[in-house]
């Protein structure tokens, strides 16, 4: 069996032990607080932070600024969940809300996960993309054809940054992009530009803004995922398991208008936000990206089938899935009535 063969095999391998391992460490944990429904009744999600604090937490904006609790909704930060591991941590009770970019998502469904997206948290905008691919500045990189053969910093394989690198090879005309490059993992962007710098990988996706780049003024700015796209590619939803959805759907409800409130208001209020998370979690606001968050949370099909075409013609998941599976705008009241 080669490289690729076990790389393939790997991802729903690891969804179904991450499941398994996840639910035996979590058969023995408390329920969720308070399990009424009613609108007056204070009720307490689960959530988590990412371990690399470079991106507005909207959980802690949303606690802040007072709007989960104008829905009687409590936020508890369990701490850091890594996202290859979110789908399994939410099926199993772990956590109450899980959220990546929409690739992940779609591949646990696609694994077996009974989760459903419920609210869209960043979009695309073309100075707002949801990644960029820098290199030192004054690289030779200049193209998607000067990458080939070269070596390509990610924070973790399946994710949103290696999908996109392969559809930038694709849309450039560069045949089998996954044989094109060396890819290595290392966790966290810091770490990432890090090994930039000191020229240990030519280029590594970073979830950071144009702006940021070029403000850093030793970075070239190679590609975003609006270079590809447009607006539709940097969905990344918050979901719940259908469980969940089943017993709580008026929680879910409350959880939705929050996330809408929180998205508007930190599109119009960035740096606060980005001074809130810093604060929350002790770093320096320079490093923090409040990006550009959906208005009124609301899911939209086309940005979760530009994934599910991708990672099903690099044969990631099976064919069939549809948008439909993946989200509903059921729990959002702003969403246009179809």
């Amino acid at each position: 069996m080669n490289k690729k063969t076990l790389r393939k095999l790997a991802i729903p391998v690891m969804i179904f032990l991450g499941l398994v391992t996840v639910s035996a460490c979590s058969s023995s944990s408390a329920p969720t607080t308070a399990a009424q429904d009613g609108e007056e009744t204070p009720f307490t999600l689960k959530v988590f932070h990412n371990s690399d604090i470079t991106g507005v937490n909207i959980f802690w904006v949303a606690d802040a600024k007072g709007f989960a609790a104008e829905e009687n909704i409590i936020f508890d930060d369990v701490g850091v969940v890594p996202s290859g591991e979110l789908v399994a941590s939410v099926v199993a009770g772990k956590l109450d809300v899980g959220g990546a970019h929409v690739n992940r998502t779609i591949a646990g469904i696609n694994g077996g996960a009974k989760i459903k997206a419920v609210a869209a948290s960043s979009e695309t905008l073309q100075d707002f993309p949801h990644m960029c691919f820098v290199a030192v500045k004054g690289s030779p990189i200049k193209s998607a054809r000067d990458l080939v053969g070269k070596k390509l910093g990610l924070a973790t394989y399946g994710g949103c940054n290696e999908y996109t690198t392969y559809a930038w090879f694709d849309k450039n005309g560069i045949a089998q992009p996954k044989e094109q490059m060396d890819i290595f993992i290392l966790p966290g962007e810091t770490k990432l530009l890090q090994a930039l710098e000191q020229g240990e990988v030519d280029v590594v996706g970073i979830h950071k803004d144009p702006s940021w780049v070029l403000a850093q003024g030793k970075y070239d700015l190679l590609y975003t995922d609006f270079d590809i796209w447009g607006t539709i590619g940097g969905n990344t939803p918050h979901y719940f398991s259908e469980k969940f959805i089943n017993e709580h759907p008026e929680v879910v409800r409350r959880f939705v208008r929050v996330i809408a409130k929180t998205n508007n208001w930190v599109n119009e209020n960035r740096k606060e936000a980005e001074r809130i998370t810093a604060e929350r979690g002790g770093v320096d606001p320079s490093q923090v990206r409040s990006a550009n968050y959906t208005k009124d949370a609301v899911m939209k099909p086309e940005t979760v089938q530009v994934w599910i075409d991708l990672l099903e013609k690099y044969e990631e998941i099976k064919p069939g899935i549809t948008p439909e599976q993946i989200y509903t705008n059921e729990f959002n009241e702003l969403a246009p009535k179809i």
